[in-house]
């Protein structure tokens, strides 16, 4: 299957001119996985079984109220999303772990909460490609994001559900979207990885509906490990989806004590119910997962037991227009110009969108429901 390689001055033009072209599809660039001279297998003995060290190891990394997940195989290395505008945790883990090329890197939709440090992560270190859904944004972060990928050359690609690419014995399968309406976080670029017999899932922030059309397009969903979609909302990861994919592991990435109340009680019982073992970064830290295609083990930095949430908000620098339209006096227009005026610092910069005045604000903020996410 061949991939889309875009030339992101067309897509910086398009989003900076709200303007709209056709692409054309040009030859693929082949991953071969061998970059670099893979090092000496180490086997080590755990819970009786071997398991090969330098085999495929993924980090979920905690980077607070936000996604980034690393990926790493015999000098192979792909990001899939970037962590929080507002934080550097993702960077600064990505030096930490030694990381210099990263051959993909995946922004999985235009919310600031995944591609928040894209553009730290494509200027300080060598990327090879970026996979984007084609979805865009006017937020700062977003197009700060295209100049960044311009700027250094790399590769922009749009994948579709069908598309699959094997690096050596990994193979990185696309299970969503088939095309795009807007719709930024239910049309996540969501991706099935398989090492070996082991598979994983990721979904970004897709939403139910999407899951389902996952499962009616008659995708292979099953996976050991599944990435619990949207950081525990109940807008993901319905017990339809859980089926599908009928995974031993579910992991969720969210921030302590965060105010949207993630991850929400249901999702994390229905994971429970389904058989899983449930971690999150807000109580376990960063999380890893080994492998060597046969067995995997679960590494976390600290012990602690998943919990629902006790609060929850809708954060209006990341929220969809769908979920802005959650709160009451926030119509279609208002949380278009929510989208197209953030990032904001506070929710009184509410007062700035024409329409929007001081009796609306107050109707607002005693919701309880608007906030700016930490």
């Amino acid at each position: 299957m061949k991939k889309i390689i875009i030339p992101l001055l067309t897509v910086l033009i398009l989003v900076l001119l709200t303007a709209c072209t056709e692409i054309t599809e040009q030859p693929e660039k082949e991953h071969n996985g061998n970059e670099t001279d893979q090092e000496s297998e180490q086997v080590e003995e755990l819970a009786g079984e071997e398991i090969v060290q330098g085999g495929l190891k993924v980090h979920y990394i905690d980077v607070g109220q936000g996604d980034s997940t690393l990926l790493e195989f015999e000098g192979f290395s792909m990001l899939i999303d970037a962590g929080n505008w507002n934080s550097k945790e993702a960077v600064d883990y990505l030096k930490q772990q030694e990381i210099q090329d990263i051959d993909i890197v995946v922004g999985t939709h235009p919310d600031a909460d995944h591609i928040g440090q894209l553009a730290q992560v494509i200027g300080e270190f060598e990327v090879g490609e970026v996979w984007m859904s084609g979805n865009t944004s006017s937020s700062n972060t977003f197009l700060n994001a295209l100049q960044a990928i311009e700027a250094s050359g790399s590769d922009y690609v749009e994948p579709r559900s069908g598309y699959s690419f094997e690096v050596g014995s990994l193979q990185i399968e696309v299970l969503y979207p088939d095309e795009i309406t807007g719709a930024t976080n239910e049309e996540s670029v969501s991706l099935k990885i398989t090492y070996g017999d082991v598979g994983f899932v990721f979904t970004g922030d897709a939403g139910v509906k999407q899951e389902q059309e996952m499962i009616d397009n008659g995708m292979d969903l099953d996976a050991e490990i599944l990435h619990v979609g949207h950081h525990g909302s109940n807008t993901s990861t319905s017990p339809e989806f859980l089926k599908a994919v009928a995974p031993e592991v579910a992991i969720y990435s969210a921030g302590a004590d965060n105010s949207y109340g993630h991850p929400h009680a249901e999702v994390i019982a229905a994971a429970e119910n389904s058989g899983a073992e449930v971690y999150g970064t807000d109580v376990n830290g960063t999380i890893l997962v080994r492998t060597d295609g046969k067995s995997y083990r679960v590494e976390t930095q600290q012990e602690g037991v998943p919990t629902e949430g006790e609060n929850r908000c809708i954060d209006l620098n990341i929220a969809s227009s769908a979920e802005l339209q959650e709160i009451s006096g926030i119509g279609e227009v208002y949380a278009w110009s929510i989208i197209d005026q953030r990032p904001v610092e506070n929710v009184e910069e509410l007062l700035d969108i024409k329409g929007i005045g001081q009796g609306t604000l107050d109707d607002i903020q005693e919701q309880d429901l608007a906030c700016i996410g930490g």
